[in-house]
């Protein structure tokens, strides 16, 4: 797909660190092109603690239409918003931005939405089942509420830190009551889904965030880590015979979710 950039090209930067092993700005903006948009998203490095004096720019710069954020900056992010989706307000985190009509930003965690999407792209069903989510941070409590929201008939949140698996719970309990709970292993026996929202992956040297011997072939495991090829966890599950689905497929679902986010603003 053919990118032509001009004068009234949108801007649509990645704001991480590290951000070398991003591919989402190529992919997005190809997507962007194919969908008829004229905007482009690009990549760039902002070292924690540097993210207030990029802010104050990118909202003065007034052909930036929105970001999106990465990691370190998801929670920080939020302080630069006016305005807050539901989830992001009950999450405390943003990992896509747009503008408001009065040039403020409105902010929104897309991060759940992507990896369901990617999980029933690549063959999981979702609806009526049970899945457990290793990981209760910004991304891994976004995809406990998107699993719920798509049905799923109990989701159980399993983290080193149980007070951030009880964060959750305790956020979405009221609204869920037993869908929703704290996991006090993370033995997947019993789940149809098994989703690593963990940073374990990212290192060669890191340690699989779950026992491997223990998957299953009736089950479909699922990884936030993009841009690493297969992670421990992906291989372990295609040698058990799991169907998979890697961050490289989350980044691919996130370009729907990420054009329509920024197009839901021009309506």
């Amino acid at each position: 797909m053919t990118i032509n950039l001009n004068g009234a090209t949108r801007l649509y930067p990645l704001l991480g660190d590290p951000i070398k092993y991003a591919r989402s700005p190529d992919w997005l903006s190809k997507h962007m092109a194919k969908r008829g948009m004229n905007c482009i998203s690009l990549p760039m490095e902002v070292p924690e603690g540097q993210l207030k004096v990029v802010m104050d720019g990118l909202a003065a710069s007034m052909n930036v239409d929105g970001l999106s954020l990465t990691m370190p900056h998801k929670i920080t992010g939020v302080e630069y918003c006016a305005t807050l989706s539901e989830t992001s307000q009950m999450l405390g985190v943003v990992s896509a931005i747009r503008r408001n009509k009065d040039g403020s930003w409105f902010g929104h965690t897309t991060d759940g939405d992507a990896f369901v999407k990617a999980q029933i792209d690549n063959g999981a069903t979702v609806d009526g089942a049970k899945v457990l989510v290793m990981g209760a941070g910004g991304a891994g409590s976004a995809i406990v509420i998107s699993m719920l929201e798509q049905g799923a008939a109990e989701v159980a949140v399993y983290d080193l830190d149980r007070a951030r698996s009880e964060r959750i719970v305790g956020l979405l309990k009221d609204k869920v009551g037993d869908r929703v709970r704290v996991a006090d292993t993370n033995d997947p026996a019993g789940f149809n889904l098994v989703c690593n929202a963990t940073s374990m992956g990212m290192d060669d040297n890191d340690p699989m965030p779950i026992d491997g011997d223990k998957l299953t072939a009736d089950m479909f495991v699922g990884d936030v880590i993009a841009g690493h090829g297969d992670t421990k966890i992906i291989k372990a599950a295609k040698a058990a015979g799991c169907k998979t689905a890697d961050g490289d497929a989350m980044v691919v679902a996130v370009l729907d979710v990420m054009c329509d986010f920024l197009e839901d603003a021009w309506k």
